[in-house]
């Protein structure tokens, strides 16, 4: 029984730090999601080089970030599952361009 309270303990104390942290968390993973969607959508779009070859030069901290290209649209999702998703679409004479953010 000591386990199972230990267990409990440990996991209200990770709800509780979640959700302190909440805002910060789906702000840094907008901004992070919002990069990597533009960045990718100019290597592929603007560049023109393959998926693998922008996804190799992808910056080493984003393990979290998956990314989701359509090419007949020619845009390019990144998302972190649970916490934010962006979309950059390429536009002839803007480049890639973000969506807009909800507040």
């Amino acid at each position: 029984m000591p386990v199972f309270r230990i267990v409990l303990v440990v996991l209200i104390a990770l709800g509780a730090l979640v959700f302190a942290y909440r805002t910060p968390m789906r702000d840094y993973a907008l901004a992070g999601t919002s990069y990597s969607a533009r960045m990718i959508c100019s290597c592929r779009f603007l560049a023109g080089r393959s998926e693998g070859q922008c996804e190799s030069q992808f910056d080493e901290g984003s393990d979290w970030v998956f990314i989701s290209a359509d090419e007949q649209r020619r845009s390019v999702t990144a998302y972190i599952p649970l916490l934010a998703s962006q979309t950059a679409d390429y536009r002839d004479g803007y480049g890639c361009v973000l969506e807009a953010w909800e507040d």
